[in-house]
């Protein structure tokens, strides 16, 4: 089959909220990014039934609260689970932004009220739920038909705490690439061919920056090589395996060494008039989409639907990807259960469902959310997918093999915080005309102060 892409991304840049400083240890990226609302659990006026096929019982609502577009219903998920079980109907409230949710299902948490039968978990705000909220959820690891062998480990023990309690079942992951468009390059003198492109910069981020710097010499006019200074900084630590803290829980943002070359990197890269000077998943950046106006962007397969989403009709078919400089993550969800919802038993019963193999490979044909369960890796639909906006290229495939380079990382419940002073009070403001060392002491600043509070 030939699987496509519909639906735009999910995952945008977001914040947090204060608790206890210990992170968690934990296999993949952290990602920035992506919107929730919580409110109280609908019963329609049903009585709770049961969640098998067939017409017993009264109809149950099963409520989600999720953030931007993850996809289910566009996949056709839902209408499916329904047909399968007469008495179940689904109904999801969406927030399109994460840092509009999170706080808000924090809130509905620490009050044990308000809280929906599912709720979503960005992969950002994972070990701060797991480190302070773990008793408020089911543990899906005890679950009828929840075999920990679907996931990969590494995603599985992210909702896991340290007494065994898995609260997430995972839904995504975002293995890294580089998006980039074929027309641009061929006018900037560059190679068009993915694999050649991949060999520009391998191994090394400062090659990527020097291939942009290769390409600003005959760039089109009014273009850029990349999209953002947010971008670029975030796809190179999602390549590392510590970033903001370390295995003891303790931040350690500023004197790692690895974090301090990725600013200035990006601040190398923003001076030389290489980056836009956009913040990602604001209407700006989503109008220089439409307009052409970058070559790259650091692309996880969820990415490929905001650029078609936010691209003209003859977009299509100019962009491909290729490797990145080196293996990383940015994104991916989990689907949790609170103990307050009022029908626990038939949403554990749906999640289960819901992030089975089978349900994630259908999931990634139309949204582009590639699979947190291996053995969707050879099934047609992501094997065969394609992408309107990426030609004939073997997007299945291709992702498949950067996830076998996802690092091992260490992520900290305050992530987030540290990520978007990096960008939003750091590395954006080079691009206004600060130094990198002004911008550093700013962005450290920041990101102190709302540690602290």
């Amino acid at each position: 089959m030939r699987a496509r892409f519909l639906a735009p991304s999910r995952l945008r840049p977001s914040g947090g909220t204060p608790i206890a400083r210990k992170a968690v240890v934990l296999a993949a990226a952290a990602s920035l990014g992506a919107g929730l609302l919580a409110g109280c659990s609908s019963d329609s006026g049903e009585k709770a039934g049961s969640s098998g096929g067939g017409n017993g019982g009264d109809k149950v609502t099963i409520t989600l609260g999720l953030f931007g577009t993850m996809g289910f219903k566009e996949a056709g998920l839902y209408t499916e689970y329904e047909k399968l079980h007469s008495n179940i109907r689904i109904q999801e409230n969406v927030t399109e932004r994460n840092e509009n949710y999170y706080p808000a299902l924090v809130n509905h948490l620490t009050t044990n009220s308000g809280l929906m039968d599912v709720q979503a978990i960005e992969v950002g705000n994972i070990a701060e739920v797991v480190a302070t909220q773990a008793a408020k959820f089911e543990d899906l690891s005890k679950a009828s038909g929840v075999d920990k062998s679907n996931w990969l480990d590494w995603k599985w023990q992210q909702a896991t705490t340290k007494d065994d309690q898995t609260i997430g079942l995972g839904t995504d992951i975002g293995p890294m690439a580089i998006c980039y468009r074929k027309d641009l390059f061929e006018q900037a003198g560059l190679p068009t061919d993915r694999d050649e492109v991949g060999k520009l910069w391998a191994g090394d981020w400062n090659k990527f920056v020097a291939a942009g710097e290769t390409f600003k010499k005959k760039a089109p006019s009014g273009t850029y090589f990349m999209d953002s200074p947010g971008g670029l900084i975030n796809a190179i630590l999602s390549s590392e395996k510590e970033k903001f803290y370390d295995a003891s829980g303790d931040v350690i943002y500023k004197k790692n060494p690895a974090v301090k070359a990725a600013f200035n990197l990006t601040a190398k890269a923003a001076q030389e008039g290489l980056l836009q000077s956009q913040t990602q998943f604001q209407p700006a950046w989503d109008q220089t989409i439409a307009n052409s106006k970058f070559a790259t962007v650091a692309c996880p397969p969820w990415m490929l639907g905001t650029i078609k989403g936010k691209s003209k009709p003859d977009a299509a078919g100019k962009w491909d990807v290729a490797v990145p400089p080196k293996g990383g993550n940015w994104g991916g969800s989990f689907l949790a259960v609170p103990k307050s919802g009022k029908h626990v038993k038939e949403a554990t019963d749906f999640i289960t469902w819901l992030t089975a193999p089978e349900q994630q490979a259908k999931l990634f044909a139309v949204q582009g959310s590639f699979p947190s369960a291996p053995g969707a890796y050879t099934m047609p639909s992501v094997t065969d997918a394609k992408n309107e906006m990426t030609g004939d290229a073997p997007i299945g495939k291709i992702f498949a093999e950067a996830a076998k380079s996802i690092p091992v990382q260490v992520i900290g419940p305050k992530d987030q915080i540290v990520q978007q002073g990096l960008t939003d009070n750091g590395v954006f403001l080079v691009t206004k005309g600060k130094s990198p060392a002004d911008a550093w002491t700013t962005a450290t600043k920041t990101i102190d102060n709302n540690l602290e509070k």
